[in-house]
């Protein structure tokens, strides 16, 4: 992340608005070399990957050996919030996101919506990619606001309480 932590900061004060007593938190990274792939290895020992790009074999599942098969795709669930700085440091340059997952969203009266529950309920940071695909390069980072789409104006509001605002058009998430 080259010690940018803008990201992180926006996703905290989301975070900070957020129902998080109950909180855990999501990685996966696009992995080309061998030396990412120890990196993310080391950080994330138990993690599940897949084979990346069309044409192409080999999985976690299979019992394939992770080295062999690259590119490849490593997804990490339901982990402990105090990895996030560890899996961002192992990362480097590869296209990666975090994505935090908790309990629910808060009362937005001004918009008209009550307290928003645990679907739809995620922020997500990617690194170096656009996209949550991460298959759009970036050299920056992005954060994603979650919220059911029935709640769309939810994100707007988010953004409001920590001084942002939204850009882009709404996505779906994939989930």
């Amino acid at each position: 992340m080259s010690g940018d932590r803008g990201p992180l900061r926006v996703a905290g004060r989301l975070l900070d608005l957020a129902d998080t007593s109950q909180l855990e938190v999501d990685f996966e990274a696009r992995v080309v070399t061998p030396h990412e792939l120890q990196r993310l290895t080391g950080v994330l020992p138990d993690a599940d990957w897949w084979s990346y790009g069309a044409d192409r074999h080999g999985s976690s599942r299979e019992g394939d050996t992770s080295s062999e098969c690259l590119p490849i795709f490593v997804s990490r669930w339901g982990m402990a919030p105090e990895a996030v700085e560890a899996f961002l440091a192992a990362v480097g340059n590869a296209p990666a996101m975090v994505r935090w997952d908790f309990n629910g969203w808060p009362e937005a009266p001004e918009v008209g919506l009550g307290c928003g529950g645990p679907r739809g309920a995620y922020v997500t940071v990617c690194v170096n990619a656009r996209d949550l695909y991460l298959e759009e390069p970036a050299t920056d980072h992005t954060v994603y606001v979650h919220v059911k789409q029935i709640e769309a104006q939810r994100a707007a509001w988010l953004a409001a309480q920590v001084g942002l605002q939204v850009f882009g058009e709404l996505q779906m998430a994939p989930l």
